[in-house]
């Protein structure tokens, strides 16, 4: 049997996102593999930087949290889409989470992932779910 958690911690756990990134977070789009950690510095070509909503998401459910309107934002630099941050500011020196972009089956899916600078850059929709369900 896997390790299971709470709904109660999985909703925390989420919810701490939100409030970790507070009422500036923004989602970094870059090129290449992301570093071993958050702490790391970042590596690759920063394509794009997506202003989110404040809040960032409504409070998780059932360990799932749905993330509110992120802007589109213009590529400043051409690359394909590797990784993503989470992070408290468009300078990203503070990283929250941080995981692969793809176009389907990854921590962040884009409808592609060769981005070209001048390019829109824009999330529709997203859903963070907790580990051990």
């Amino acid at each position: 049997m896997a390790l299971q958690y709470s709904t109660t911690h999985r909703n925390a756990a989420m919810d701490d996102i939100t409030s970790k990134l507070g009422a500036t977070g923004y989602v970094l789009i870059y090129t290449g593999s992301a570093p071993s950690n958050c702490g790391s510095a970042a590596t690759g070509t920063l394509l794009a930087s997506l202003p989110m909503s404040n809040p960032v998401a409504p409070s998780a459910s059932s360990g799932v949290l749905t993330m509110s309107t992120i802007t589109s934002a213009t590529a400043g630099n051409t690359g394909t889409a590797g990784y993503f941050r989470l992070c408290t500011s468009s300078a990203g020196t503070t990283c929250i989470a941080q995981g692969a972009v793809g176009t389907s089956g990854s921590d962040l899916n884009l409808t592609s992932t060769s981005i070209t600078s001048g390019q829109t850059v824009s999330v529709t929709s997203w859903t963070i779910t907790a580990f051990g369900a």
